[in-house]
């Protein structure tokens, strides 16, 4: 092994087509020293026996902008290196076969159009035109992507591995990493059968095998090996070459050509997980024992859609373990526990369509330190406490992988691996009404159910209005008119504390930070484009401390990106302390008579002014006091020690009952927000778009001669302009439910699609956000002037927009 490498710039692990797609991608930038090492041969883990369809759409721009990068790379592969990839774009087929899926379908055309996608629907005759082996008695419509397509697994990773290989990667396989060097924590290199490569990253996209590696440095990746099974059939007549691939979501199945047969798969609702007690060992190009008896559920759905199964002959069954995910999506970058350490995995069996794109996507964020555009749905950082347990992750993921059929239904929760993570109000407010949501394991009121009018806290879905509306409207009027109260104990909750806190969040947070004691910053963190990566609040609370508060979903993310931005020469410490402290907010036009009620503190708008916090005393509780609104209201969130939750929750609903106080739940926080105008990261907010696309330059400290990372870039747009910027649509159309991705037309034109959209009830109207799109360039004069439509699951409806909030407080509330 004269010519096995010592050193290298990066090493990947795994052999299958995510990691050889990485290191044809990082080779294409430059990165000669890229070496990637495979205990056994390319593919021979799971990409082997992969079905190879290859879709594009996605409920995400950018996902669905990924995907498509792997259809462009597929296109030119074999041209490139010579080698056959098996590549076809045959055009995908996506049927509906009653008129809830129709509808979703319908939405999926939008959404396909407003990410510039051409998805055609068809009538039944015009897709069993390109599909003539099919009955469709049943189906009501279908969608057709002349863009997707098929491609062989192995054909098409052996030539991703040529093409690193051409462009100066190194590829050893028979090559098992025993173990990653650390020292100190940090990276610094491999140790495998054949020798020592020293190096600085390392890129682990080792499929079912990553979880159980990435463990032993410390890195958790939140997956877990499933059965899933297809069926190869012998020829069939009528079966040719250029037959699209098929998705027939109501019978759970799907379908492509191969060699005249057909390939038959689908996701069965009672999924078979594997290696419970760990991957064998030696476990390489094997398939798992054919499953006959569980795979008949999916053949007898199967015979209604194609009879011609019946007869046909079958050369194999084919059942291969893969690697899933607790909510469906693939898993890639920078693991927040270690440095350097990045992942491409999870890839839920559909590893052949994102495999190009991810690649792509895993290589800029090896070479860039960031992504090339906000991945927030497969991020690593979007999972948290949870995902540590193998056996909550399994739970999670057999259900996703048992839903990734069925309908997508808005506002749909997970039902597995609940309760996880609960407030000490949890059975209090359950025996109140709440039906809870979760999210990253907290069980979150969504709603509350009035129980004495016999209402069920139960979701029940559906496309049109849901059975939680006028609950939620309640709450929502409440909360204009008296007040509501909000179990929020899930919000994460960070303390940055040491002699040069001051100085380190300057520099990462855009706002002015530099307050006294008491002060409240609403602030963004901005990444070196000057793209949102953080949306927060924080507290001084005292000299050489901050109180930090965002999303609950954000925990992971949010902590990584603060701690890796402390500058060098700053001493401070950031710790998380979500769990020491629950969080009521009481919010409303009352509020301030409720909380007058229950402690002694100043309440007065003199006495604790907007934007400040201090500590009152409620029921013998020192409550970290915040006077902020998330919701348009004069109100309060009252951070306090877990223990006191219940007594100080019984104060306020006692107090409060004189003045119409009840609880609340997120769903209306949403609709209210809306109204207000409030912006939500990774809805209208995230790493794409800047403080002032998003009209939150006011939140910049442009004015100060202090430096902040993102700063220049900013600085270039308040001077130069943007080419989008958000606005606010509403429709007269209070039937016609408004939908995140809808597409926007300005004068007849694709400008761009709605982010989040929801009922505002004060108003009466359907309210969207998103962005007007524009080379040219983007102002208020152009927003204002053009004539708007959305375009809400194929339908024109015509809208109004808005830059200033739809709802402003009455005079007397102006200070809230």
């Amino acid at each position: 092994m004269t010519d096995f490498p010592t050193s290298a710039k990066a090493v990947i692990i795994g052999g299958g087509i995510v990691g050889c797609s990485t290191a044809y991608h990082l080779a294409k930038l430059g990165w000669t020293e890229v070496v990637l090492l495979e205990r056994k041969k390319l593919t021979s883990g799971t990409t082997f026996h992969a079905a190879g369809l290859v879709g594009q759409l996605r409920s995400n721009a950018n996902i669905t902008q990924l995907l498509g990068e792997s259809v462009k790379l597929y296109r030119t592969l074999e041209e490139e290196t010579g080698l056959g990839t098996g590549w076809k774009m045959n055009g995908g087929l996506r049927l509906a076969c009653n008129e809830e899926r129709w509808t979703e379908v319908k939405r999926q055309a939008t959404t396909a159009r407003s990410f510039g996608l051409d998805m055609q629907l068809l009538t039944p005759s015009e897709a069993k035109e390109l599909w003539p082996l099919m009955t469709t008695d049943d189906v009501v419509g279908a969608a057709y992507l002349p863009t997707d397509g098929q491609a062989s697994p192995s054909d098409i990773t052996q030539a991703l591995a040529k093409g690193a290989r051409m462009a100066g990667a190194k590829i050893y396989e028979d090559t098992k990493v025993l173990e990653i060097d650390l020292q100190d924590g940090v990276i610094k290199g491999v140790k495998t059968e054949k020798g020592y490569i020293a190096c600085e990253k390392i890129i682990l996209c080792g499929g079912q095998w990553t979880r159980d590696f990435a463990k032993t440095v410390g890195v958790n990746v939140p997956l877990v090996p499933v059965e899933h099974q297809y069926m190869v059939t012998e020829r069939i007549d009528g079966v040719t070459s250029d037959l699209p691939t098929l998705r027939d979501p109501d019978r759970l199945t799907y379908y492509k050509e191969e060699v005249g047969g057909l390939v038959m798969g689908g996701y069965e609702a009672n999924p078979i997980p594997w290696a419970m007690d760990g991957i064998p060992k030696g476990f390489h190009y094997t398939l798992l024992s054919s499953n006959f008896d569980h795979f008949e559920q999916l053949m007898e759905l199967s015979l209604g859609r194609v009879p011609a199964l019946e007869s046909a002959g079958i050369k194999e069954l084919v059942n291969g373990p893969e690697s899933f995910t607790p909510d469906g999506n693939f898993i890639l970058g920078e693991a927040p526990e270690l440095k350097n350490f990045f992942v491409g995995a999870g890839f839920n069996a559909y590893g052949i369509a994102a495999g190009g794109g991810a690649g792509m996507a895993l290589a800029e964020w090896v070479a860039n330190g960031e992504p090339p555009f906000d991945l927030w749905p497969v991020d690593i950082r979007r999972f948290g406490r949870p995902h540590f347990d193998t056996d909550w992750v399994r739970t999670r993921t057999l259900e996703a992988y048992a839903k990734h059929y069925t309908m997508a239904w808005p506002s749909e929760e997970h039902s597995s691996g609940r309760p996880c993570r609960k407030s000490p109000l949890y059975d209090t407010l359950k025996a109140n009404g709440a039906c809870f949501g979760e999210k990253l394991g907290w069980e979150r009121p969504n709603w509350y159910a009035d129980l004495s009018a016999g209402e069920e806290a139960r979701d029940i879905y559906t496309y049109g209005k849901p059975n939680w509306f006028d609950a939620v409207g309640r709450e929502h009027k409440a909360a204009r008119e008296a007040a509501v109260l909000y179990d929020q104990t899930s919000f994460a909750k960070f303390i940055l504390k040491g002699p040069d806190a001051e100085k380190a969040l300057s520099w990462i947070a855009a706002n002015d930070v530099a307050k006294p004691v008491g002060g409240l910053i609403y602030t963004q963190m901005l990444n070196d484009r000057g793209g949102i990566e953080c949306d927060l609040t924080c507290v001084r609370t005292r000299q050489d401390e901050y109180y930090i508060v965002t999303g609950t979903g954000y925990a992971t993310h949010d902590f990584d990106w603060i701690a890796r931005n402390i500058p060098a020469d700053c001493n401070a410490q950031l710790v998380d302390v979500t769990s020491a402290y629950a969080v009521l907010s009481l919010m409303g036009p009352r509020a301030r008579d409720i909380l007058s009620a229950v402690t002694r503190d100043d309440v007065s708008n003199e006495g604790f002014k907007f934007g400040t916090a201090k500590t009152i005393g409620i029921a013998g509780c020192p409550v970290n006091a915040l006077r902020v609104t998330y919701v348009g209201e004069l109100g309060w969130e009252l951070h306090l020690p877990v223990e006191y939750a219940t007594t100080v929750y019984a104060a306020l609903k006692q107090a409060g009952a004189a003045h119409g106080l009840i609880d609340a739940g997120y769903r209306s926080i949403e609709s209210l927000r809306l109204e207000k105008g409030y912006r939500a990261w990774s809805g209208e907010i995230g790493p794409d778009y800047t403080p002032f696309e998003a009209g939150l330059g006011w939140a910049c400290k442009l004015r100060k001669d202090v430096p902040f990372k993102g700063r220049e870039a900013v600085q270039a747009q308040k001077e130069g302009g943007v080419k989008k910027m958000l606005a606010t649509f509403t429709t007269d159309d209070p039937d016609t439910i408004i939908c995140g991705r809808s597409t926007i037309f300005r004068n007849g034109e694709r400008v761009g699609y709605l982010a989040s959209a929801g009922f505002g009830y004060t108003l009466n109207q359907w309210i969207g956000f998103g962005y007007v799109r524009s080379e040219g360039g983007v102002d208020a004069d152009y927003v204002l002037s053009g004539e708007y439509e959305l375009e809400v699951a194929t339908k024109r409806v015509p809208c109004k927009v808005h830059l200033a909030p739809l709802f402003d407080p009455r005079m007397e509330r102006v200070k809230c």
